[in-house]
């Protein structure tokens, strides 16, 4: 995917800003429409068939839900009170298979193209531990560029369609574009139909404003992006794929890096497409809010990856944990265990089911699972102890501690960095592996850095990238606008900001001789 991204992604999308306002407004949706298809082919070719097989199943199975709650109002309007409970659930039964059918389409998609050949893998393994002479063919497919993206997207559009949250829509640009909007279908965010699809289908003429304004964030997340995580690519690629040659110390840097690298690709990304949203004139949802000033993992989730947490949080988590025998669980251990400790066996049931769901929805691999797993006994830990420590900071009057704080963030940071370790390791093995040289293998020399292609300026210009992404990120703790607060100045301090960041990316990006282009790392998941 890199050469397709370098050659073509840039210039095809100022040609689609160029002619974007010549198009009549009326025209401007279906211009986007095919901007965003043909995006799409350039980067998954004919693979986009299984997007458009995505958007038709999605578009016709809501419109058919409707007209089944729409058939229903008229058959209860002259029923008698026997019927109406009959009528109900035949209505309820025919929609339900409409839904169950049209996600078996689209989750059958994503298995093929994400899962089969892990499930293929293990299933000859299980297959030669009970000594059965057969396996199965492993098959190489490529992936449609944000498969697991856009089929959350169409999902959720179709659950709140199916509880009737929102009307189906009758319009099939309107809908194709929201499943399909190119900065969006390759890393997210997971948008909701009701929050995005008519401020994309409007289609307002681009403004200078709007314009600038996008690009002020376009370029941040560039900077995150090619100053920062494409510099520390060699250094955790170099560690991760030979772990045994480092001691504990290089392997927590590596860590540590690549955790840093994660969050300013991912982050970065976002950027561009909030950025590019801002140039069409509306607001995309943001997917990060300063995670590493989180005090727990629980809060550090509401805070990294928004859109994938708070979808997993409506459809997944609160169906779990809010369903009749949940409830009724639930409803027992209150009278025996209060109010706290009553709810907490049916959520962890449903925390359970969420994260092995997230660790999968990463990626198909054992490293992914036991990502999720890590995460879910943190959390899960964190909500049996919380009221017991927030009891003991009220007794030794430390609430409002900033040491207290500190030394939160920091230990979250930590275990952040150890679930980080795991996702990014090739193995399961090299994980508890690297975990455990982290903790009884000491020692570091800094010439160690050239070895793992870094060199004293490498490090220089990141710490330095990494103090200005760190005081942007506290303002913004602080609720600081700093985007207004840049369009207040002047218009030489602004210019001289805009010049900086753009200079800065082109002469400290880390490409040319000696580093590899690096792919959005999210594209793959």
């Amino acid at each position: 995917m890199n050469d397709v991204l370098n050659r073509y992604y840039n210039i095809i999308f100022l040609v689609i800003i160029i002619f974007y306002n010549l198009v009549p407004k009326k025209v401007r949706p279906i211009y986007l429409l095919l901007s965003s298809l043909f995006m799409f082919f350039i980067m998954s070719k004919w693979l986009i068939v299984f997007l458009l097989i995505s958007i038709i199943s999605v578009y016709f199975s809501a419109i058919f839900m409707d007209n089944l709650d729409a058939r229903k109002k008229e058959k209860l309007k002259d029923a008698s009170d026997d019927d109406k409970k009959v009528i109900k659930n035949k209505f309820k039964s025919k929609k339900r298979f409409v839904l169950l059918l049209c996600l078996l389409i689209n989750i059958l998609f994503l298995f093929v193209f994400k899962y089969l050949k892990f499930f293929t893998i293990n299933t000859n393994a299980l297959l030669s531990l009970f000594k059965i002479d057969y396996s199965f063919n492993i098959l190489k497919l490529i992936s449609p560029i944000g498969i697991s993206f856009y089929t959350l997207q169409m999902l959720s559009y179709l659950f709140d369609v199916y509880s009737g949250k929102i009307s189906a829509d009758h319009n099939f640009i309107r809908l194709s574009l929201f499943c399909s909007f190119f900065p969006c279908i390759m890393e997210g965010p997971i948008c909701r139909y009701s929050d995005t699809a008519d401020k994309i289908y409007e289609c307002n003429k681009i403004t200078y404003y709007n314009l600038c304004y996008g690009l002020q964030r376009i370029l941040w997340g560039l900077f995150k992006k090619i100053v920062i995580a494409d510099r520390l690519n060699i250094l955790v690629k170099t560690v991760f794929n030979a772990p045994s040659l480092y001691n504990g110390t290089t392997i927590f840097i590596a860590a540590v890096s690549y955790t840093i690298m994660l969050y300013m690709d991912f982050s970065g990304a976002m950027d561009v497409v909030v950025g590019t949203g801002n140039i069409f004139g509306f607001s995309i949802p943001e997917n990060f809010k300063q995670p590493f000033f989180s005090k727990n993992i629980s809060e550090f989730w509401t805070r990294w990856h928004i859109s994938l947490g708070t979808w997993f949080k409506d459809y997944i988590y609160y169906p779990i944990s809010l369903s009749k025998p949940m409830k009724k669980i639930t409803l027992n251990l209150r009278k025996k265990l209060g109010n706290h400790y009553g709810p907490l066996l049916s959520g962890t049931i449903a925390l359970l089911v969420v994260w092995l769901l997230n660790g999968l929805w990463h990626g198909a691999g054992w490293t992914f699972i036991l990502f999720g797993l890590y995460h879910f006994l943190f959390i899960s830990i964190g909500n049996i102890t919380r009221q017991s420590f927030n009891k003991l900071y009220v007794k030794l009057n430390i609430t409002k501690s900033k040491v207290l704080k500190i030394l939160q963030i920091l230990k979250t940071s930590f275990f952040v960095v150890i679930g980080e370790l795991i996702f990014r390791s090739n193995t399961v093995s090299d994980a508890i592996f690297m975990i455990k040289k982290i903790f009884t293998s000491f020692g570091f020399k800094s010439s160690e850095l050239s070895s793992l292609g870094l060199d004293i300026p490498d490090v220089v210009v990141l710490l330095l990238a990494l103090l200005i992404v760190l005081i942007i990120s506290i303002m913004k703790e602080k609720n600081i606008d700093v985007r207004e607060k840049i369009s207040s100045k002047n218009i030489f301090i602004r210019w001289l900001i805009y010049y900086c960041l753009i200079f800065g990316i082109i002469i400290f990006g880390a490409f040319g001789p000696g580093y590899e282009p690096v792919d959005p790392m999210y594209a793959d998941f």
